[in-house]
């Protein structure tokens, strides 16, 4: 199980190349400007959903974005809950 920090845009490679590795039971973190993806009914948040991996959004970064349409399938969390993500998951990999 890894939390995969994801920090790069739906357009990008790193986006691309993150959905090739994420597996069921893993966790995803949207942040900076991962959180494009949390947005709700886009093609983005369509293939996260499909991973089947746990999908959070940093509340903080996705209001500075103006990302208020949340999918029903993010959950937002603040700093503590991203320290409690890096407790529970002790493999991380950062996409940016």
């Amino acid at each position: 199980m890894i939390l995969h920090t994801l920090n790069a845009a739906p357009s990008s490679s790193a986006f691309a190349d993150c959905l090739k590795t994420i597996a069921e039971g893993d966790a995803v973190l949207l942040m900076g400007d991962g959180v494009y993806a949390a947005i709700a009914q886009t093609e983005a948040s369509r293939v996260l959903e499909a991973t089947k991996a746990t999908l959070y959004v940093l509340a903080d970064d996705a209001m500075t974005a103006g990302v208020l349409n949340v999918s029903a399938a993010v959950s937002s969390i603040d700093i503590a809950g991203f320290v409690a993500l890096t407790e529970t998951f002790p493999r991380q990999q950062a996409w940016y």
